[in-house]
């Protein structure tokens, strides 16, 4: 881990940006459903910080999405943060990010997912530990390349000024973690992730992270706007909702932001914003072969070079 010098100004700094982009971002899905709004509800944390839950639902377009803000600190990190660093284990914490899922109601309009955040892991007589994570990700129920060619496309311009191998090695981490382990299949079709930065300076690793949450608006609305107009079947629907159930099932058995959230005591309807407003399973239900549904699992779930 590196050890940099970290004050309370970086920490502010920080925190204004996040809580200016989940401005930004509820703004821009408002003016795109043109009937729905966000509902704010503040909430304090017991050990010290809090945030800003926000839920848009039955809208135009967005069925259900939550845009939420957070700072929370701890007196010692949870599991779900030291698994992999278990020499910060005891360290007290501050965590803050962005984190949102949108579900649109229409099921040629993917679901989207985006995160970005701050640690920092304290200890009385050490220099703080700070990283940095997030990434966006996409999840169609009904695949359209170029869709998913401009999604990797934005996804790509943004990592680029900070060296041509970022794209490939975030984009094969997001691959990697949004994978159904037991299910032998991916979320959907991927984008970036990326966690435990800190091996730049800290400012070049913040103007990362903005450049991550500045470009999920420019990746995300043009697609939407796009599908949004397209007429559906009952049945497309019907399966819309089946493939939620796969949201539903990576989001609360794997995902590790999600299982950090409930851990550190989390508010809990802020956590679960994530899980969509309807869902369905079917028992060993297989699509017809040939079809467009079938098409989603030959040709779009699987790793792809999108660009």
């Amino acid at each position: 881990m590196t050890k940099s010098p970290l004050d309370n100004s970086n920490i502010e700094t920080v925190k204004a940006w996040l809580m200016g982009l989940q401005d930004r971002i509820c703004t821009a899905l408002e003016q795109e459903d043109g009937k729905a709004t966000f509902r704010q509800d503040e909430w304090q944390h017991t050990s010290g910080g809090g945030g800003r839950a926000r839920v848009i639902t039955e809208g135009n377009v967005f069925e259900k999405g939550g845009v939420n803000f957070s700072h929370v600190k701890g007196d010692a990190l949870p599991p779900a943060a030291t698994a992999r660093r278990p020499e910060l284990a005891g360290r007290s914490f501050q965590a803050m990010g962005v984190s949102l899922v949108i579900h649109p109601e229409n099921p040629f309009v993917p679901t989207s997912h985006a995160n970005v955040r701050m640690l920092v892991a304290e200890k009385e007589g050490a220099d703080p530990v700070w990283w940095f994570g997030g990434g966006y990700d996409l999840t169609p129920y009904y695949g359209f390349e170029e869709d998913c060619e401009y999604w990797h496309g934005v996804a790509r311009n943004a990592c680029e000024p900070f060296g041509e191998e970022v794209y490939p090695r975030y984009k094969k981490w997001c691959d990697e973690y949004f994978f159904l382990k037991h299910r032998n299949e991916p979320r959907g079709v991927g984008g970036l992730f990326f966690d435990d930065l800190n091996e730049w300076p800290f400012e070049q690793c913040f103007e990362f992270m903005q450049a991550v949450g500045n470009s999920y608006v420019e990746a995300y609305l043009p697609i939407v706007q796009k599908r949004r107009q397209l007429p559906y079947t009952e049945q497309q629907r019907d399966f819309q909702l089946y493939r939620r159930g796969r949201y539903v099932e990576f989001n609360l058995v794997q995902d590790r932001g999600t299982i950090f959230g409930l851990q550190s005591g989390g508010r809990t309807e802020s956590i679960l914003m994530s899980l969509p407003p309807m869902v369905r399973w079917e028992y060993d239900w297989k699509p017809e072969p040939g079809s467009e549904e079938a098409r989603l699992y030959t040709d779009f779930l699987k790793v792809r070079d999108w660009v």
